[in-house]
């Protein structure tokens, strides 16, 4: 089984640097400090939510139905993304206490999920 680099250090959170980098094939060992890809420091929900992004070409609605998620739950997990990778939100959830509410009456979404939406 592969393992994957990680980005943050799981102590403090803070970035990484790759250090060695060795070749299995001719055992060549290079030392040096290394900058890991922006990717490799997002989480693994926030590479998944990526993955599930990029595969439905960014379709909102498409992402919804596979995640199972609301339209502002997508938004925050998107922003939080761009957050990860170094850039400034440019979207500020406007908070639609009525549209949560309807939202949560019809089953779209989960108790949990208006809570925090409310609270954001």
């Amino acid at each position: 089984m592969k393992k994957e680099v990680i980005g943050r250090c799981p102590v403090c959170n803070s970035e990484l640097d790759v250090t060695r980098l060795h070749c299995n094939y001719c055992n060549t060992t290079i030392e040096g400090k290394f900058s890991l890809c922006k990717f490799c420091k997002l989480n693994d929900e926030q590479k998944y939510f990526v993955e599930v992004f990029i595969k439905n070409r960014g379709n909102i609605k498409e992402i919804e139905k596979e995640l199972g998620i609301s339209y502002p739950t997508v938004r925050n997990k998107l922003e939080n993304v761009i957050e990860a990778l170094g850039y400034s939100p440019k979207y500020t959830p406007k908070i639609d206490k009525k549209e949560i509410l309807t939202k949560l009456s019809t089953g779209e979404i989960t108790a949990e999920e208006a809570v925090k939406l409310l609270k954001e």
